[in-house]
């Protein structure tokens, strides 16, 4: 199995788009490290996200995030 996520895109062009209405915050993954049934067994998976906030003034912040802190604290919106 491949991973289809493998490869950087653009914050305009995401993978995924997850959302947490209540607190403003916006994560768009852009790049996954592990193919779906790996990254299900791995408790620390992490993906390359673009996050915005009420913290951020508007702006993109880059890095690396658990896949847990997201899927716990949010929905995905497409």
């Amino acid at each position: 199995m491949k991973n289809e996520c493998g490869k950087t895109r653009d914050v305009e062009n995401p993978y995924e788009t997850w959302v947490n209405d209540r607190a403003g915050f916006e994560w768009r993954v852009l790049k996954k490290y592990q193919r779906p049934d790996k990254e299900a067994a791995n408790p620390y998976a992490r993906w390359l996200v673009a996050a915005r906030s009420p913290y951020t003034y508007g702006s993109w912040e880059y890095g690396d995030t658990y896949v847990s802190e997201i899927t716990s604290n949010a929905r995905k919106v497409d």
